[in-house]
């Protein structure tokens, strides 16, 4: 009988007796192992042969992870000083731990990340409590690292603890189809009774259509079922995705788009916000002050407006703060902990020049704000600014721009909640339903600006503005329920490469 010569080898270096691999087989053949491996199918289709399959799974460090083989990991290093400063009688300020620690950069983002999720402790209001029963000593994430370092297996480990040094990129895990060879007895018979080989092609050329030698040649039969390499190319981060989409929605429902500085003035970050100098937002434990010299471009009429509405109120009714109110403060710069900056820096005329009404802008950009780090909450996240600018608004006209808003995403149960803002009266919060727990989640803010806010700035009608979070909202839209899974250290990137934001 006459077969292809890597059938023939494949028949030749296989055992009836024993499994051998197809890398064992591509060995000792000498072919390559996607050869073997359609030689195999083709016998077994023919009944010469059994293939069997299994999954492997084999885990290595990164260099990441072998870093912190040996300098530890970052929540236990955090949580040794914390237990040196004595945070497990008394919580201590967080940069006291943090300074003690001899963590910096991303590590410190990394360490407060994990410290919570393990249960090392708890930071509330800037100050770190460790918990003096958790065990970091024998930490299940430095033993697999550890093992790893050491050359030693770990699929006896905890699936979680893998799975999580994987999200963290400490580890990589490789997963490979494993397939082995064995004869059949048809196979025995076939080699006992003589196969020889036979002469194929696996392409039909001119030269053999003029000679008429297509007519004698055996033609190489392609497995149309055999595995093709995976091949992983780069993509738009789903965030950056949905925030495309969102920027559509808004310019389809009429607004213009606005941009803006990240680092600026708390002029236009607080102040033309009727934010009181003193309020607790504007302290170092919520915001990022930047070391670099005070913003000089700012109206000189506009802060003298805002000082007297801050000072004194507006109106027949007004009566301000009483507190303490420095240009030098209001000149300051920090990180925007809200895109609301942009609002007035359009609002005021001094972006784009005096606008008349009615005007509709929006913007979906990055905002920084000193929170704790939890499954709704990062040090930096997605804002979904906007406002209308027109005469006789009412809260009905906001509460509709949102139904009509959600609704573009599939998202019609949409709640709302009176609240207070410095800068808005009246002012609610939104919430929305999470599809897998049915929990109602915050998603945002909003109201109509107040009179302190639009008199400085020389607005004489309405104003409705809100603050909507963008990861919240693909948490709506996809179930999410850590936004950790999408954004940082944590992301799930296998989620991130599946995931595709409908339009």
């Amino acid at each position: 009988m006459k077969l292809p010569e890597s059938q023939v080898a494949v028949l030749n270096a296989a055992s009836a007796t024993d499994a051998t691999t197809i890398g064992s087989l591509a060995e000792e053949t000498g072919l390559k192992p996607e050869t073997v491996t359609q030689a195999a199918f083709e016998l077994r289709d023919d009944g010469y042969v059994t293939v069997e399959e299994r999954e492997d799974v084999e885990y290595e460090l990164t260099e990441e992870g072998r870093q912190y083989v040996e300098d530890g990991l970052p929540e236990v290093r955090l949580y040794r000083a914390a237990v040196d400063a004595g945070a497990t009688d008394d919580p201590v300020q967080m940069g006291q731990v943090i300074g003690a620690s001899g963590l910096g950069g991303p590590e410190v983002d990394i360490a407060l990340a994990n410290f919570g999720r393990k249960g090392y402790g708890s930071i509330e209001s800037g100050a770190l409590a460790a918990d003096a029963d958790a065990d970091a000593e024998n930490d299940p994430e430095v033993a697999v690292l550890t093992a790893l370092a050491d050359g030693e297996a770990v699929e006896g480990a905890d699936e979680e603890t893998l799975d999580q040094l994987v999200s963290r990129n400490l580890v990589e895990r490789h997963e490979e189809t494993v397939r082995s060879v064995t004869l059949t007895d048809d196979g025995v018979t076939l080699l006992m009774e003589g196969v020889e080989t036979a002469k194929t092609v696996d392409r039909l050329t001119p030269e053999m259509l003029t000679s008429g030698e297509w007519e004698d040649v055996e033609f190489t039969e392609y497995n149309v079922e055999a595995d093709a390499p995976e091949v992983r190319s780069g993509k738009t981060h789903i965030l950056r995705q949905t925030a495309d989409r969102v920027k559509d929605v808004l310019v389809g429902m009429g607004f213009q788009e606005m941009e803006g500085p990240h680092a600026d003035a708390d002029f236009w970050i607080n102040d033309c916000l009727f934010m009181p100098q003193d309020h607790p937002a504007r302290t170092h434990w919520d915001r990022f002050a930047l070391d670099v010299p005070p913003i000089e471009d700012v109206p000189e009429d506009l802060v003298d407006r805002v000082e007297d509405a801050h000072r004194n109120g507006v109106g027949p009714d007004g009566d301000g703060y009483h507190s303490p109110w420095s240009e030098d403060f209001a000149r300051a710069i920090a990180l925007r902990g809200h895109t609301t900056s942009l609002s007035m820096r359009y609002l005021s005329g001094h972006e784009v020049g005096e606008l008349e009404s009615p005007q509709r802008y929006f913007s979906v950009e990055k905002v920084y704000r000193n929170d704790t780090l939890d499954p709704t909450h990062l040090l930096e996240f997605y804002q979904i600014e906007g406002w209308v600018m027109a005469d006789d608004l009412s809260v009905r006209d906001l509460m509709g721009t949102f139904e009509e808003f959600y609704e573009q995403f599939g998202i019609t149960d949409i709640q709302f909640k009176p609240h207070y803002n410095p800068y808005t009266e009246p002012s609610f919060e939104l919430f929305g339903r999470h599809p897998e727990t049915g929990e109602l989640i915050e998603i945002g803010n909003s109201g109509m600006f107040r009179d302190e806010v639009l008199e400085p700035l020389g607005v004489e009608c309405d104003v409705m503005a809100w603050g909507l979070a963008l990861e919240r909202l693909l948490m709506l839209m996809y179930g999410f329920d850590d936004i950790r899974d999408v954004h940082g250290t944590m992301s799930d990137l296998e989620l991130l490469r599946e995931v595709e934001v409908l339009r």
